[in-house]
């Protein structure tokens, strides 16, 4: 008998815990000649926020020892071009679509959730409140457990569809988070995103981003975004999908037995574009070998005594 791969993030239901992470996989058009996207629990696409953002100037991204720095800045063309220019291509993916939504504001958050909940072909919102590399008019929301609450509290008003918030590590507790964004109203959470960090070019003296800082990502930064999911899970009623240097099939593993529902490659599809459908093959096989019925009960089933 086959493992049962389905989870459930809130009300919604994936057909495997794999999903690809924001900014990695355009909005899952770009990886098809690549990926049979359809074989994925999910995508959650690039950013969109209200109007056009140009992004950062380059140089914006740099590989580091276990890791890259990206400094993109959320660039995209905005909410009007997504709707005219890449939901039609959302249509038939064969996967669950979560539109990941950026704002300066919780008003334009609202707006946006708001606009494109008319549109069936999307199935949730991860609504990123803790990208580090845009200049914000007052602190990341997700540093801030008020903001945080309020931000999410209008999005649920103006929608029905799941909600995911998605949060900072650059924080000192990020379970004070959580628990706002549950409070909130969210139907999961979302961590960690990058670690903000950077480099120098020690010839020129100068950093080696323009931005100066850049948010970290990669298998250097595994361990501690492992540690903030398990600390979180013991706090929250929500489920988690968990993210942070996930290059294969064990790393996925060790995130949801420290308490995640699901997962979300990032880094690992610029090197690997496949790597979801390896990590998802890679669940399965463990789950058989090891006699599990099913996917879900995985999570949090870490024992610590």
């Amino acid at each position: 008998m086959k493992p049962d791969m389905e989870v459930k993030i809130g009300g919604l239901r994936l057909k495997n815990p794999v999903l690809v992470a924001s900014g990695t996989f355009g909005y899952g058009d770009e990886f098809r000649d690549y990926v049979d996207v359809s074989g994925l629990g999910g995508i959650i696409t690039k950013t969109v926020t209200l109007r056009p953002r140009p992004g950062n100037p380059p140089p914006r991204v740099y590989e580091t020892t276990g890791g890259m720095l990206n400094a993109i800045g959320l660039q995209n063309d905005g909410l009007e071009n997504f709707i005219k220019e890449k939901l039609p291509k959302l249509r038939g993916l064969g996967t669950r679509v979560i539109v990941s939504v950026g704002g300066e504001t919780r008003e334009e958050y609202r707006d946006i959730v708001r606009a494109l909940s008319a549109f069936k072909e999307i199935d949730a919102f991860e609504l990123n409140i803790s990208c580090p590399n845009v200049a914000y008019k007052h602190k990341v929301f997700a540093h801030d457990a008020g903001l945080t609450r309020r931000l999410v509290a209008a999005a649920r008003r103006a929608t029905r569809r799941p909600l995911i918030v998605k949060l900072s590590p650059n924080v000192c507790d990020v379970t004070a988070i959580a628990l706002a964004a549950q409070e909130g109203g969210a139907d999961a959470v979302s961590l960690v995103n990058t670690f903000l960090a950077m480099a120098v070019d020690v010839e020129k003296r100068r950093s080696v981003l323009t931005h100066v800082t850049g948010g970290l990502s990669g298998p250097a930064i595994k361990p501690i975004a492992l540690r903030m999911v398990w600390q979180v899970c013991q706090k929250v009623k929500v489920p988690i999908v968990g993210m942070g240097g996930i290059m294969d099939s064990r790393d996925a593993l060790e995130f949801m037995i420290a308490g995640a529902a699901a997962v979300a490659v990032g880094t690992a599809n610029f090197v690997t574009p496949q790597v979801s459908l390896e990590i998802v093959e890679g669940i399965r096989r463990y789950l058989a070998r090891h006699g599990l019925a099913r996917a879900s009960g995985l999570t949090g089933s870490l024992n610590t005594k």
